[in-house]
């Protein structure tokens, strides 16, 4: 056994051999911590109030002022969106387990990443959400139990922002804090332009085509959108997706006007960074595009930006506007494809832990 893999074991030991009266201590063991956006715990207005709550009071997600984003948030917003966005979440819930798709996905990943590596001992898989339940506090203390002294946080975001990747690292940072013998962290970097990544969406485009009975004209590679805003004071995000997409472009062999960029999910009355998703399936169908394929390259599990707004409203305003065949690809979820990533970056960020 060399240096390296003998450090788990080591601490371990050490841990085994203390003094008569010493409080009991659990080490020796490394975290992987899955961590996505989060989801309402319900369809009903006071499950997606508490979630809608805790997510636009993040100071990385709305940057105005508190004293002037407050009383809007507390007002119109949390009066009003909830009985909507409950209503959204309804067309795409689990019934089965009575929760939201992002929820199943995420768990479905922690479950095959931990019996990927249920060969080892040392490691221990566990999942949280950064809004809503199961918390990244909660696996913190769970990962902690079980003697976790190392953890290493994936959040599930390709592209970084500071809105997404940045406020997960917070979060686990926050839970840290309030831990005595605080464990050794680290993260896992964006992974936009991994090959590995590249690939895996290359090969989930080509499966789900060859399942169809129509050839896209056009595809777009649709991303949540951020304020204009903060792309200008230096968010990497917008650069992060244009390179995916055109990795992706380059790997399936196609022409800029065959794949292109867009951006979903706008919310508020600031500019976005553009061109905006669903006025470009808008203007497709007006310049004779009949048939289109939209994937989400920057989820990483399907949810109801995909399922609900991709699959649901952008579907209908293409067909409205005379589009005849659209087609959403599946995000890489707990596909095989998606586990391969997952897997991959895993061991590589483990280097040196085990």
């Amino acid at each position: 056994m060399n240096a390296i893999a003998a450090t788990a074991d080591d601490r371990a030991r050490s841990a085994s051999h203390l003094p008569a009266g010493h409080p009991k201590v659990l080490t020796g063991k490394v975290g992987v911590l899955l961590s996505n956006l989060g989801t309402p715990d319900g369809t009903d207005y006071w499950s997606v109030r508490r979630y809608l709550r805790e997510f636009l009071s993040d100071p990385r997600i709305i940057e105005a002022p508190r004293a002037i984003w407050y009383p809007i948030l507390h007002g119109i917003v949390l009066t009003t969106r909830p009985q909507k966005a409950g209503a959204n979440y309804a067309t795409i819930w689990n019934r089965e387990l009575d929760e939201s798709p992002l929820r199943t996905i995420t768990r479905g990943q922690a479950e095959k990443l931990a019996a990927t590596f249920a060969s080892d001992d040392r490691i221990v898989v566990e999942w949280g959400m950064r809004y809503g339940t199961p918390s990244i506090r909660g696996a913190v203390d769970s990962l902690i139990k079980q003697g976790c002294d190392r953890i290493l946080m994936f959040p599930l975001y390709p592209q970084f922002s500071a809105t997404t990747t940045a406020t997960a690292n917070d979060q686990l940072y926050r839970a840290l804090m309030k831990i005595r013998h605080m464990p050794t962290a680290r993260s896992v970097p964006a992974y936009y332009d991994e090959p590995v990544y590249i690939d895996a969406l290359a090969r989930s485009v080509e499966k789900h085509l060859a399942t169809l009975d129509f050839e896209p004209e056009v595809i777009l590679a649709s991303y949540h959108g951020i304020p204009k805003s903060y792309f200008e004071k230096g968010d990497p995000y917008h650069c992060h997706c244009l390179k995916t997409t055109r990795l992706l472009r380059e790997r399936l062999g196609l022409s800029e006007k065959q794949m292109i960029t867009t951006f979903q999910s706008l919310f508020g009355k600031a500019e976005w960074i553009k061109p905006y998703t669903d006025k470009t399936v808008e203007q497709l169908a007006a310049d004779g595009v009949k048939r289109i394929a939209i994937i989400n390259p920057g989820f990483s599990a399907d949810c109801i930006e995909t399922l609900e707004e991709i699959d649901g409203e952008v579907r209908e305003i293409f067909m409205n506007a005379g589009g005849e065949k659209f087609t959403h690809i599946p995000c890489l979820n707990d596909s095989p494809e998606g586990m391969e990533v997952l897997e991959n970056l895993v061991r590589r960020e483990l280097q040196g832990w085990i």
